[in-house]
């Protein structure tokens, strides 16, 4: 038992000697020291030697052991040491080279616009709701007190889907919705995604985003319009900032009118920007017509209100001072990192 002892040993110790990689230590390890290496033979046919002499086997068997672990052990201590080397040598890193730095995103120019209209409105008191992007033909045109053969309501200027079903083509629709709730007063904003079937150029795109607000109140006057959207000028356009009032038509307010600021690049002297006239058009507004009202289930007699619609993209154009609106959704990283 000795002898063989001695031959498992010596034929360990040649394998290891001429092993050249971890993974054939490994295979001499298990051959050896496995559950089926022939050590653990040699102590499974323990029952066929005597019993005086067992414990002498055992202890051989062990000191086998340890010896086989023992070289295994600094074989693998060894080569494991030299493949790191041989790494290190292969991936050498030049520590004087300057850092990778991350490319961390922003804001785009539309959400910076939205959120600071935002701001400018909460501190007012309003609220900002949501609405779907697919609207009803109802809640997208009659509730509005556009009849049907109004010329918006043709399929050149909105997309249908099916029915009467489409894409908004105004955020006037969540108004409505906030209305029919009976819940009053109301001071909202309703920010969102509109689509019209305009041509793509500078000022025109078939998606772009509004910002509509709408008050109805007991005793609302032009005069409180007019007072709100001047406030909001200022704030949005400077201190200085100037608005004048032209009538114009709206289906679902009476009286209607656009509402102009005066150039915050001239002052109103007259430039390039506000085309020499000193004033920059800049939304629509007017008192709520009293048959949108009506629809809506608000009795024209004890209430009124006022409403307006921002273009967030022209707001943006102004602010910012671009020329073309398509620069804001080419994801061109030069013109967006501007910001």
């Amino acid at each position: 038992m000795k002898d063989k002892l001695e031959k498992i040993k010596q034929e360990a110790l040649k394998q290891i000697e001429s092993s050249d990689a971890l993974e054939k230590l490994n295979e001499v390890r298990v051959n050896f020291l496995g559950k089926k290496g022939q050590l653990t033979a040699v102590l499974k046919g323990m029952k066929d030697v005597p019993a005086q002499d067992r414990p002498k086997v055992g202890a051989l068997v062990n000191e086998t052991r340890e010896e086989i672990e023992r070289v295994l052990e600094e074989a693998m201590t060894k080569m494991e040491k030299m493949k790191r080397e041989a790494q290190m040598k292969q991936e050498v890193i030049d520590v004087t080279l300057p850092a990778k730095k991350n490319s961390v995103g922003h804001r785009h120019p539309n959400t910076i616009a939205m959120e600071e209209v935002e701001r400018i409105f909460v501190g007012m008191g309003y609220e900002v709701v949501e609405g779907p992007e697919i609207e009803t033909d109802y809640y997208n045109f009659e509730a509005l007190n556009i009849p049907a053969d109004h010329p918006a309501k043709d399929e050149q200027d909105t997309f249908y889907i099916s029915g009467d079903f489409l894409l908004r083509t105004q955020t006037s629709g969540t108004q409505v919705h906030v209305m029919e709730k009976g819940k009053l007063p109301i001071r909202m904003i309703a920010p969102g995604r509109v689509f019209r079937s305009d041509e793509v150029d500078a000022t025109h795109s078939p998606s772009f985003h509004q910002i509509e607000g709408l008050v109805i109140d007991k005793h609302i006057t032009f005069a409180d319009l007019k007072g709100t959207l001047a406030e909001f000028a200022k704030e949005l356009f400077g201190e200085d900032t100037k608005v004048r009032f032209r009538p114009h038509h709206f289906n679902f307010t009476e009286p209607s009118a656009e509402m102009d600021v005066s150039c915050f690049k001239c002052g109103g002297s007259g430039c390039r920007f506000c085309k020499g006239t000193g004033w920059i058009e800049i939304l629509g507004c007017g008192l709520v017509h009293p048959n949108v009202l009506r629809m809506s289930k608000i009795d024209p007699e004890k209430y009124s209100g006022f409403a307006f619609g921002i273009g967030l993209e022209r707001i943006a154009l102004l602010k910012y001072e671009i020329d073309d609106m398509r620069l804001l959704y080419e994801n061109d990283i030069r013109f967006l990192k501007q910001f």
